[in-house]
C-alpha cells in the first residue's frame, strides 16, 4: 500500500507486510485482529472527520485515493477510506510509545522534520483516544495563536 508523500517532498512510506483488521470472529486466513472480542468497538470514517471539523480552520480536501486533513494549509493527517486507517501527526516519542503498545492498531508512516506520523487502524481505537490523536496532531500543526485560542478542550 502506498501513502501519500510526506509534506518534505521524501518518498512516501510503503508498507510491506499485509494487515488485516476485522471487526468479527471470522478472521480469513490466520491473519487478522478480532478488535471486538478484545473489547475495541473501534471508529468510523464518519468519527474521524467529526472529530477533526471540530478544530478551528481545520479543512479536508478529496485527493482521490485519500482525504488530506489540515489546518491553515499545512497538514495534520490524511485518512484512507478503503483500509479504514487515518495517518495522523505526532511526536516521534509518541509514534514510538504507540507502535509499540499495540502494533495491530499503530503503525508508523514516516518521519519528517522531527516529527513522527502514524497510522491509526481506526478498528482498534475508541473515539475518545482517536480525539485525543486528533487534537494532537491539530495542536501541532496550527499556529499558536489557534492553539491558545482553543485551549486543552478536545473534540467530543
Amino acid at each position: 500500500m502506498l501513502y501519500p508523500p510526506p509534506p518534505d517532498g521524501t518518498p512516501p512510506a510503503r508498507v510491506t507486510r499485509p494487515r488485516v483488521c476485522v471487526p468479527s470472529k471470522a478472521v480469513t486466513g490466520g491473519v487478522g485482529v478480532d478488535f471486538y472480542a478484545a473489547g475495541v468497538t473501534g471508529c468510523s470514517t464518519t468519527d474521524f472527520f467529526e472529530l477533526a471539523d471540530q478544530l478551528p480552520a481545520a479543512s479536508r480536501v478529496d485527493n482521490g485515493r485519500y482525504w488530506r486533513i489540515a489546518v491553515q494549509d499545512q497538514t495534520f493527517g490524511y485518512l484512507w477510506e478503503p483500509t479504514r486507517t487515518v495517518g495522523l501527526k505526532q511526536t516521534i516519542a509518541e509514534q514510538l510509545a504507540l507502535v509499540a503498545e499495540r502494533p495491530e492498531t499503530f503503525e508508523i508512516q514516516f518521519t519528517t522534520i522531527g516529527f513522527g506520523w502514524v497510522v491509526v487502524h481506526l478498528d482498534g481505537v475508541e473515539r475518545d483516544e482517536l480525539a485525543e490523536l486528533t487534537f494532537e496532531a491539530w495542536r501541532l500543526t496550527a499556529s499558536a495563536g489557534l492553539v491558545a485560542g482553543r485551549g486543552d478542550r478536545l473534540p467530543r
